[in-house]
């Protein structure tokens, strides 16, 4: 995460009305906040579910995150729910009408990659499912990095790199290892929340509750 607050402590630290202190990136936007309190860091296992943020992840490349969360809704009635079935048959007429569809990021390279990437999508599914594809790479279980200030939070890691080749190779776009590491992070596979961040503890006590087949 990218996103500042002119009020957060040197450590990336930010106190909140409601008496909580939470990581700086959310600032005090109330969709934002909710994100960072309820779904960023907590680990998702839905083959779907991750499926759409990796997508809009990569719809997130070169702007901030809020952007994309304030039209999320919108993307997923463009993209039939992120359902990667229905974006496999986008033909040229429906790919022409998402780039006037003033709902998402109109981009043409990342609307086609979406649909190549559903592709890729179906694929994994026939050979173990996606969830299981990306959280063997993350190493099963959730990364608990104890992160003390913003400055410590990395761009990019050994695995996200390792995540992303094995994104490309399978035949997934807009993956490298920065968007991944976003992702990695969001889906839970690392607890990046700073260790004086509320949401920190809470994250990390989730690892011990992985579902069954992930333990």
């Amino acid at each position: 995460m990218n996103d500042t607050t002119d009020n957060a402590a040197p450590n990336g630290l930010v106190d909140h009305p409601d008496g909580k202190r939470r990581c700086w990136w959310p600032g005090f936007d109330p969709l934002y906040v909710t994100y960072h309190d309820t779904e960023w860091g907590v680990p998702e296992f839905d083959d779907r579910a991750l499926f759409e943020k990796l997508i809009l992840d990569g719809f997130q490349a070169g702007l901030s995150w809020i952007t994309i969360l304030r039209r999320r809704e919108g993307f997923r009635e463009a993209f039939a729910g992120f359902n990667p079935e229905v974006i496999v048959r986008f033909d040229e007429a429906k790919r022409a009408a998402l780039m006037e569809d003033t709902r998402i990021i109109r981009n043409r390279a990342k609307i086609e990659g979406t649909v190549k990437s559903a592709r890729a999508w179906l694929d994994i599914m026939e050979n173990g499912g996606f969830s299981r594809f990306l959280w063997d790479i993350a190493g099963g279980r959730p990364h608990q990095s104890n992160l003390r200030s913003r400055a410590e939070v990395q761009a990019e890691t050994e695995t996200s790199r390792r995540m992303s080749k094995a994104l490309k190779a399978a035949g997934f776009t807009f993956c490298g290892p920065t968007i991944t590491y976003a992702f990695m992070q969001a889906v839970g596979m690392v607890n990046d929340h700073l260790v004086g961040c509320y949401r920190h503890a809470e994250c990390a006590e989730l690892a011990d509750h992985m579902p069954e087949g992930f333990r």
